[in-house]
């Protein structure tokens, strides 16, 4: 805290322009120069050219301060040195924190050299600037991080604590006796001296520093740059025109400024308005003007103004950062609507959201592309409308009792697509709870089931046909058992009892009954291995596919009084076991197929084989039928068919229209590895 108690001296300002203009020009050659390659890569160098850069702003701050000084009584009413190095700590790296802050000193002790200042009062002050700078800085970091952002009330709180309370408190302990003022009376003064720059100079570089880096518009600086125009108006009116009232109530003309600062920007617009405000109610006390330029001694004055500005600085920073928490808050939530917004835009279910008065308030982009409709006409009930009048009484009380409940529910209806079609969805629906915790109301998602609903239904009902086609196959063996074999049996049997009782007379008669019986069970024999094979063909097994269709398709003409042309050419010798059984099944059960329903009598059953496949094909010109239909309905047949050929990767195509016959297609590809499934006999 260095304030000189000597006169008070003017820095050139033609010198101090100079000076900087020599900078900027010789910017241009430095950034083409090896200098310019050695700041980069030297870290040490660069680090020393910037504390050297600080040095020199921290002295420019003590002359501000000087320029703002109480003279010959030497009071200043804000002193931003301090301040102002703080900033700079908090906003570069901890490593080159003692160079800064040798160097900022540095600048300190050289512009109180320039007054004359005594060598204890020196090396007090500098002693009180450490503390401060330490304490703030430190505890600062510690609590908030580095380039802390006030962009809360606890953030603020927090930095109030370290900087605005601790740091000055402890540094004007040192501070004040260095002054030959009474100790408290100068512990007062410093205290509030520094907490007023840290409560905005320091705040406003921070909040300028964090403004560049997220690259704020074009409109954000042209309205701040507005506000500052208007507030400079407004404090020289206020303090420094010859017109100018001592009356306090003019100090409420800033308000409105100070507020737009507050609501619009926040932190930085708070404190960079107080800066502006402070610089011209300090000078207008410092020049006998304003409201603070009264009756009572300028000392009296100047402790009447450090506490109007510690008491608006601190209201309106705490406005600042409620409105900064606001705003914030504010933006969190529309980012968090905004990305639940496009998850729910590019889920693939539909997404509905009600509020406690059991009206829906939002739908997603899935749901509106199924209703065909827009999201007005289905906000509130609308929905409702297009809910199958068979499932919307039901519907509506599953969702009125979960929300009395307060409770999940799910339900199953039928909701109609934007084409007319009925379609079963799954409706799940939760309640949701606001950030307080009271019922806000229910989101849920709605899943379209009704594939998975058809195929339920059409798995449970091949599973009764399955059941009936077995319990059909059981009973046509019992009844061939029962009533074709254990009858011929049976007669064979009371035949020969017969002749046992009553032998024949002759050897003719013996050999003519011994022929009959013979014939009886050879046909007997012919019979059972029929049956045999329709339930597994050992010729498949031996022989070979081609050899076991041929004998199937001649069997099968004989029993069914039909002509069946069969060929085959090109089949591997050898063709895996399952791909064999699975070709003879779907060979058996096409044939049959074609026997019971088509109506014909001439049929055409061609199998042939290449290196890469096998391909069997049944045609007929019968009667024909839908094959859609039938794989719906009745096509037990047809699914077993296709999931056999699905076992060993093959395809089952059908070609076929009501009364222009029937082709069906049945081709495996013939892979080098061995199938994963094997097909059922």
């Amino acid at each position: 805290m260095s304030k000189s108690t000597g006169p008070f001296r003017f820095f050139n300002r033609a010198g101090f322009q100079t000076h900087i203009i020599s900078l900027r020009t010789s910017g241009l050659p430095l950034a083409k120069s090896g200098l310019a390659v050695g700041l980069r890569r030297n870290p040490i160098f660069r680090d020393i050219t910037f504390a050297c850069l600080v040095g020199f702003a921290s002295y420019l701050t003590a002359l501000l301060g000087g320029a703002l000084a109480l003279r010959p009584q030497m009071i200043w009413p804000l002193w931003p040195g301090c301040a102002f190095l703080v900033a700079i700590l908090l906003l570069t790296p901890q490593r080159i924190w003692p160079l800064l802050i040798v160097s900022g000193l540095a600048g300190f002790v050289i512009y109180d050299l320039q007054d004359a200042l005594p060598i204890r009062s020196i090396v007090l002050l500098v002693a009180s600037d450490l503390i401060e700078i330490l304490v703030a800085a430190f505890g600062v970091k510690y609590a908030l991080g580095q380039r802390p952002r006030l962009s809360s009330l606890a953030s603020l709180a927090t930095y109030a604590f370290f900087a605005v309370v601790l740091a000055p408190s402890l540094a004007a302990c040192v501070g004040a006796a260095a002054f030959s003022y009474n100790y408290i009376s100068s512990w007062k003064m410093s205290f509030l001296t520094e907490a007023l720059a840290l409560l905005s100079v320091t705040p406003a570089m921070l909040s300028w520093a964090h403004a560049i880096r997220a690259n704020k518009s074009l409109s954000y600086y042209l309205e701040l740059g507005m506000l500052v125009i208007w507030l400079n108006v407004v404090g020289y009116f206020t303090f420094l025109s010859s017109g100018a009232s001592n009356d306090l109530t003019v100090l409420y003309l800033p308000v409105p400024f100070l507020l737009w600062a507050a609501l619009r920007f926040g932190i930085l617009g708070v404190s960079s308005s107080l800066i502006i405000v402070a610089f011209f109610s300090i000078s207008a006390a410092i020049h006998q003007r304003g409201p603070f330029a009264g009756g009572a001694p300028r000392f009296d004055d100047l402790r009447t103004l450090q506490l109007f500005f510690f008491t608006a600085s601190s209201s309106f920073m705490v406005l600042a950062a409620l409105m900064e928490e606001h705003q914030q808050s504010l933006r969190e939530s529309r980012e968090s609507e905004q990305r639940f917004r496009l998850v729910a835009n590019t889920a693939p279910v539909m997404i509905w959201m009600s509020g406690p008065d059991k009206l829906c308030t939002y739908f997603n982009l899935p749901w509106l592309e199924f209703s065909g409709r827009p999201l007005e006409a289905e906000l509130g009930n609308g929905w409702s409308e297009r809910v199958h009048p068979q499932d919307l009484t039901d519907c509506l009380d599953i969702s009125a009792r979960a929300f009395d409940l307060r409770e999940s529910f799910r339900k199953q209806y039928r909701l109609r697509r934007h084409d007319g079609e009925y379609r079963w969805v799954v409706d799940i629906g939760v309640p949701r709870l606001s950030p307080e915790g009271l019922f806000a109301g229910f989101i849920g998602s709605c899943i379209d089931v009704t594939e998975s609903k058809l195929a339920e239904e059409a798995l449970g009902g091949m599973g009764r046909r399955l059941i009936e086609a077995h319990e059909e196959e059981r009973t046509w063996i019992a009844r061939e058992l029962h009533d074709d074999i254990n009858q011929r049996i049976a007669l064979l049997t009371v035949q020969l009892k017969q002749w046992a009782q009553h032998p024949p007379s002759s050897e003719a008669n013996v050999r003519k009954h011994i022929g009959s019986v013979c014939e009886q069970l050879a046909d007997l024999g012919r019979d059972v291995q029929a049956l045999s094979h329709r339930l597994h063909s050992s010729k498949l097994e031996y022989l070979g596919i081609g050899v076991a269709a041929g004998s199937f398709c001649k069997e099968l003409s004989e029993q069914q009084k039909v002509v069946i042309d069969f060929g085959y050419a090109g089949i591997p010798n050898n063709l895996p076991k399952e791909i064999s059984l699975s070709m003879f099944r779907v060979l058996q059960e096409a044939l049959q197929n074609a026997i019971k329903h088509s109506g014909e009598r001439r049929f055409k059953v061609e199998l042939s084989g290449t290196s890469a496949q096998i391909q069997l094909t049944v045609k007929d010109l019968g009667v024909g039928f839908d094959p859609q239909d039938a794989f719906n309905h009745r096509g037990i047949g047809l699914i077993s068919m296709r999931e056999r050929l699905q076992l060993v990767g093959g395809e089952l195509s059908i070609q076929s229209e009501p009364g222009h016959g029937t082709t069906i297609n049945a081709c495996v590809p013939l892979r080098a590895e061995a199938h994963r499934a094997h097909a059922a006999g």
